[in-house]
């Protein structure tokens, strides 16, 4: 065997002449005698199997391959395998060594989200790992994501849990870092429906529109399940000669008589009025409930 430091091969994508191209770099070794590196390039099969997809021989210390939208495409999750060989004896080799696999198209993070019906804003980033090309529109270069809701929790879906900031957002060019080459971010609100109607799965789906390059035309990204969490809605009473227990639990009572405002939502265009009469006739003050009237 040929023996030396770890090659350390790594999947990152770029541009070259406009094209999405990824690349594999990895540690050469020792420079004497010359080297040799043989590279396979392979990617996921819906099965969970690796498919080979390029393999070439090479002294550089990197490889190229072409996301050309059929031997490669966005959605997929690429490895490249790495070995090395002195020039002339090719039986003298490093054991292959894998790269991490790099999912390259559009994804969101977090890719799942637990949140609950209080109102809170959840921000969920969609972003590109590979670069976004448009040789000959480089002022309107972009591309559009459609983003929809889906209810998945109920035999019969009902209306989705959860609420978008936007139905659309760009995702821009620019230089990749960190695993991105394009981000845009929307906020997620878990509706709040006074329901019991216990923890409900939504999804949240991302469509690219229209692009004018085929190679996204044919991506569909993965979704994102956001689980929303019940909580209980509160409650208040106003009962017989109207005894009251406020949402909090305090207890009071109320022998006036005319109508009233019972509770009001300083959110949301909702109240309940009340309307209390004379029950008690000469012997005592009291008033009754005999009327409701909310909205």
């Amino acid at each position: 065997k040929l023996t030396g430091p770890a090659l350390q091969p790594v999947v990152t994508p770029e541009l070259v002449q406009g094209r999405v191209h990824l690349r594999c770099s990895y540690s050469p070794a020792s420079p004497e005698p010359p080297v040799q590196y043989r590279v396979l390039w392979s990617r996921l099969s819906s099965h969970g199997k690796r498919e080979q997809i390029h393999q070439e021989t090479t002294p550089q210390p990197f490889s190229h391959v072409e996301m050309d939208g059929a031997n490669l495409r966005l959605g997929d999750t690429v490895f490249c395998t790495v070995t090395a060989f002195r020039r002339g004896t090719p039986e003298q080799q490093s054991l292959p060594e894998d790269s991490k696999g790099f999912y390259a198209g559009i994804k969101f993070f977090p890719e799942s989200l637990e949140i609950a019906e209080d109102g809170k804003e959840h921000l969920l980033t969609v972003l590109s790992t590979v670069p976004i090309a448009c040789p000959g529109q480089e002022n309107s270069c972009k591309i559009t994501l459609q983003l929809s809701t889906e209810d998945l929790g109920s035999q019969a879906p009902g209306p989705p849990d959860i609420a978008l900031s936007a139905c659309q957002v760009d995702l821009l060019p620019g230089p990749c870092s960190g695993g991105s080459c394009a981000a845009a971010t929307v906020t997620v609100t878990a509706v709040t429906d006074f329901a019991r109607d216990g923890n409900r799965l939504s999804r949240v789906s991302a469509r690219p529109v229209a692009p004018r390059d085929p190679l996204w035309r044919a991506h569909t990204p993965r979704d994102v399940k956001v689980t929303v969490r019940d909580l209980p809605t509160g409650n208040c009473y106003s009962f017989t000669d109207p005894h009251i227990i406020t949402f909090d639990g305090w207890r009071y009572d109320s022998y006036k008589v005319g109508t009233f405002l019972l509770c009001r939502s300083d959110a949301r265009p909702f109240e309940v009025h009340v309307r209390q009469w004379d029950c008690g006739g000469h012997r005592s003050a009291t008033a009754c409930n005999c009327g409701v009237a909310a909205r």
